[in-house]
């Protein structure tokens, strides 16, 4: 069964460390300035702004096609496709009220389409298709970005398990539920709560898939208790850190997850924080572990193996997330 680890030693971010963070993107540097350093909300607003005009998040703005679509398409393989870029942008924090976001948001709303399977062929991006772990991306950046995905949400939540969670081999028989597709369902009904669509209903399905989570510790099995090495179907190991996770869960994106939804660490956490602390560098730097196959829109960090100014930000602030408890 599952064991009850010892309290997590948690670092604290060097001088060092900070200073490397921002001598980086504005993606990173206002996410510095607002998670890590709690520096003043105009300063924290002014650098994010420059999100849409500087670096990562205006390459890839400029990448959109007159169609509305990136890679002429709503999703693809190659992790290049309008879901994916949007997810990133999400990821950075571009402004949904700034006008390149808005005019971005309207081309993808009014001119692109899911095609590839008669049961979606034509759908509108922000009405989804049918697979939940797309569904719950395509809703996660709708939300965040204004659109209305309630058609979405709506069909999610009545696709949830009795176990709490979500799958997408649903529909083949499947009865329990995969950390992936709960995941990303996850972060969808989040971002439609925060948008003003918290409905009883959504608040009560998103804690139930949260305690799927948090039952199983992270990364264990809950009829065994031993962790769980690698995922039945991607093959993935939860406890390597990527960035983008696209729609691969893994113990980091759980605990940033619970960290954004605000709740209170306790000892079901705690092995997945320790673990966490484990991989942090001598510097006290975190290293891109893994990626996953595919065409990225444009690299993000120095490559597997090295040092990753986005999975250092994401593991020092859960686990300053955790300290604060």
């Amino acid at each position: 069964m599952a064991r009850c680890p010892q309290e997590p030693q948690v670092p604290e971010p060097t001088k060092s460390v900070l200073r490397w963070l921002l001598d980086s993107d504005p993606s990173i540097r206002w996410q510095v300035l607002q998670d890590l350093i709690g520096a003043p909300a105009d300063e924290v607003a002014a650098e994010r702004a420059r999100v849409e005009t500087e670096g990562a998040g205006a390459q890839l703005l400029a990448l959109q096609g007159a169609e509305g679509a990136w890679a002429g398409a709503a999703w693809n393989r190659g992790w290049n496709s309008t879901m994916h870029v949007l997810m990133l942008l999400r990821d950075m924090g571009l402004d949904p009220a700034s006008d390149p976001a808005r005019r971005a948001l309207g081309l993808v709303r009014e001119r692109v389409t899911w095609q590839g399977n008669p049961q979606y062929d034509g759908n509108r991006f922000f009405a989804g298709e049918v697979e939940p772990c797309i569904n719950g991306q395509v809703g996660a950046v709708g939300a965040y970005f204004g659109q209305n995905v309630l058609g979405i949400v709506e069909r999610l939540l009545a696709e949830q398990l009795a176990d709490g969670g979500w799958n997408c081999e649903a529909e083949n028989g499947s009865t329990r539920s995969s950390f992936n597709t709960t995941i990303c369902v996850l972060e969808a009904l989040l971002e439609h709560e925060r948008a003003g669509g918290g409905s009883p209903e959504l608040i009560e399905a998103r804690l139930r898939g949260q305690e799927y989570l948090l039952e199983r510790q992270l990364l264990r099995r809950r009829s065994t208790g031993e962790v769980i090495e690698r995922d039945r179907k991607g093959n993935a190991v939860w406890s390597r850190f990527a960035f983008p996770t696209w729609w691969h869960y893994d113990v980091l994106r759980g605990l940033e997850y619970l960290r954004s939804a605000g709740v209170a660490p306790d000892e079901r956490v705690a092995e997945a924080i320790a673990l966490v602390a484990s991989k942090r560098d001598a510097e006290g730097r975190w290293p891109l572990e893994t990626r996953y196959p595919g065409v990225m829109p444009l690299e993000l960090d120095d490559g597997e193996g090295r040092p990753s100014r986005w999975n250092t930000l994401r593991a020092l602030r859960v686990l300053s997330w955790y300290s604060a408890k």
